[in-house]
């Protein structure tokens, strides 16, 4: 019977270099492996609210980190937010220098390991945000009502001027202080027992609207840049509503407040006659009484 024949051994040189091959190919994959991990950044996208702005972008890293740059149209860039893991860098500080300007970001990509080193090409990933103009791109926000009240057939309302991180002389400025007749109020109101709304508009803080006596209303206001060709409106403000029955019990508070001071009044009067007659009555009847004077 035939002796089964085994695979051959193999001999020591050649194990060696089959090891050495393997290790350089593995070496090579995790240096491929490596520069892969550095990935440009995407969808660079401007988030700012009444100037308080914020650059976002994707992906989050996994082998490398940012650093974000900006820069005016014609000026250096500014380096912020060195070498983070985050996928947003806050640039308010910057934009609020002068909102009228144009910005550039830009986010650089670097390996975590060696911040210092590059890209393949020898400089970083980077990639251009949009051009940002804080004074056209910035969304307004929420506003909010100070105060209101209802007087008989007037509804007066004041709207709060949000405040802003822009700074003249280290004031922070209102955006009524930035934007000046530029912005405008949108009054909406309605009869509490009706869903028809009326408008009303301001290049001021202040309405004063006729209403029908006796009613309550509901109403809230919403900014507006009507130069811009987009981010034209903020989101409405909360609702509020008068009472009816406040400004009622008012009204007969003051009434009835009027009617007692009357009636003091009258009382007063009143008893200073009742006392001044007594004192005449108390004096007649003392002259009547006394002795009469011997000459």
């Amino acid at each position: 019977m035939a002796t089964p024949a085994w695979p051959p051994v193999p001999r020591p040189e050649t194990a060696v270099a089959r090891t050495l091959l393997l290790g350089w190919v593995f070496a090579q994959v995790a240096g491929a492996t490596g520069t892969t991990d550095t990935v440009a950044a995407y969808n660079l996208t401007w988030k700012s609210t009444n100037f308080k702005t914020i650059l976002e972008w994707q992906p989050k890293p996994i082998n490398h980190v940012y650093t974000v740059q900006i820069s005016t149209k014609s000026g250096d860039w500014k380096n912020k937010c060195f070498h983070i893991t985050d996928t947003e860098c806050d640039l308010t500080d910057e934009i609020v220098k002068d909102v009228n300007q144009k910005y550039l970001a830009r986010v650089l990509s670097y390996p975590a390991g060696d911040v210092g080193s590059a890209g393949s090409a020898g400089e970083p990933l980077f990639v251009n945000s949009p051009e940002f103009t804080p004074y056209l791109d910035t969304n307004l926000g929420q506003p909010t009502i100070k105060s209101f009240e209802q007087v008989q057939t007037k509804l007066n309302v004041t709207v709060q001027d949000a405040r802003t991180l822009v700074r003249i002389n280290d004031t922070f400025l209102s955006l009524r202080d930035i934007f000046g007749k530029d912005l405008i109020y949108t009054l909406y109101y309605w009869r509490a027992s009706s869903t028809g709304k009326k408008t009303a508009k301001t290049n001021t803080n202040e309405f004063s609207i006729d209403v029908d006596k006796g009613e309550s209303y509901c109403f809230n206001v919403q900014a507006v840049i009507p130069s811009r060709k987009v981010n034209q409106k903020s989101v409405e403000s909360t609702v509020e509503c008068t009472s009816r029955e406040k400004g009622d019990f008012r009204e007969m508070f003051f009434i009835i407040g009027a009617v007692v001071f009357v009636v003091l009044i009258l009382v007063i009067i009143l008893a200073v006659s009742l006392h001044k007659c007594r004192k005449a009555r108390v004096g007649r009847g003392w002259k009547e009484n006394s002795p009469l004077n011997v000459a």
